[in-house]
This record gives structure tokens, sequence and C-alpha cells, in this order.
């Protein structure tokens, strides 16, 4: 399925993946994924793990999530994208979870994340091995980034 299919610009949807992308090797030294052929912002769209970003606002909104975290979430790009980060965290798990990301805002990157969280239906699920990373435009911080590839519903 294209990128196509989601209702951002594509000129945002390709530059917000090449930050999420470069972002993730300034901390790790890895590549995000291997696009192949294909755009970049259509490979990690597809790609077989959650992927989800936040703006770098005091209260940070979601401003993106591939297709898997999409259904994770239980929610369509629009509703996702005007969410606040917070509400993915069950209320009283924020304090925790606000703790996790300035400690990732301060060293940058954390690789070994786990926690709950809940989808906008209710469905809890414990997500384990997270990477979470500090997206950088020009090398100013703009936002926070998570992958995982582990998560089981509770």
């Amino acid at each position: 399925m294209p990128v196509m299919d989601i209702p951002a610009p594509i000129d945002w949807l390709e530059a917000h993946s090449r930050c999420l992308a470069d972002s993730y090797r300034h901390w790790t030294g890895k590549g995000l994924i291997d696009p192949g052929d294909i755009p970049l912002a259509t490979a990690l769209w597809q790609a077989p793990y959650i992927l989800v970003s936040h703006n770098g606002a005091s209260d940070p909104i979601l401003n993106y999530g591939n297709r898997a975290a999409l259904d994770l979430w239980q929610m369509d790009w629009l509703d996702f994208t005007k969410t606040p980060s917070r509400y993915t965290a069950e209320p009283d798990k924020r304090a925790a979870r606000h703790e996790m990301l300035a400690r990732a805002g301060e060293s940058g990157l954390i690789t070994d994340y786990s926690g709950i969280r809940i989808s906008s239906r209710g469905q809890r699920f414990m997500i384990r091995q997270a990477t979470i990373w500090t997206l950088l435009a020009q090398g100013a911080p703009c936002g926070q980034a998570a992958m995982f590839h582990d998560w089981d519903y509770l």
C-alpha cells in the first residue's frame, strides 16, 4: 500500500521520514530501514514494526504513526495526528511515561523501554524493548520518536 493513502502532504511525509531516519542514525549509528527501491516514506509506512513520533511542544502532539502503529492504537491518521502524546498512556501511567521521555531527551536515546499503553478504544498493551530517540532538525531537538517490535495485549 503506498504512503499516498495518508492524508498528509507527501513533501512533509518525505521530510519527516528523513528526519526520523537521520536522527535514528545520529543516535544509534544504524539505519532505521533499508527502503530498497521505494521511497523512504513508503518503506517506513509499511515497516513491520511500530514507529511513532510527536512534536517538540511542551505538551507534545503525535505527528506520525506508521500503518502498524495506527492499527495498534486503533486510530486513523487524522485522529492520531491530533492526539496529545500523553494520551497513549493511561492517566496513572503518565508520570512514569513523562519521566522516561525526559530521560530520553537528556541522553538523546533509550534502547530498553517497556511500559503499558492504551489504544483509543481502551485496549491495553505492554510494549517491550522500545527505542526512544530525540528527533533533530538542523542539529536542534524537534520532537521524539519511538520504535518497537514487541508488544502483547493485556
